[in-house]
């Protein structure tokens, strides 16, 4: 069955940075649409960014510049690395697949706090 797993989550301080991992099994990874969601309390989820089979990739507009989306075909895994880190980031971050079905993993917590 297919799996994503999210690791790269944690506590870091406002400017600062994170690089969040997403690993997939069980799927043909390189024919996926791979993208990163992100839920805050008391919000619902919302897609952050997301980078397409072929590679090209879009972003939530208050991550542009700040965020970037990218994937290893060959490791199975995308990444997205946080600069310039916000409070406003604070949120459970998700990472789906999607190729006709969408698939989720388990989230991974990032806090950004003084």
């Amino acid at each position: 069955q297919v799996q994503l797993v999210e690791s790269g989550g944690g506590l870091v301080q406002p400017g600062g940075s994170l690089r969040l991992s997403c690993a997939g099994s069980g799927l043909t990874f390189d024919s996926y649409a791979m993208s990163w969601f992100r839920q805050a309390p008391g919000k619902g989820r919302e897609l952050v960014a997301d980078i397409t089979s072929a590679g090209d990739t879009t972003y939530k507009d208050s991550v542009k510049g700040r965020f970037t989306i990218s994937r290893n075909n060959v490791k199975n895994t995308v990444y997205l690395q946080m600069d310039s880190l916000k409070p406003e980031d604070t949120a459970k971050y998700y990472c789906a697949a999607q190729r006709g079905a969408l698939y989720w993993g388990q989230g991974t917590q990032v806090t950004v706090s003084s």
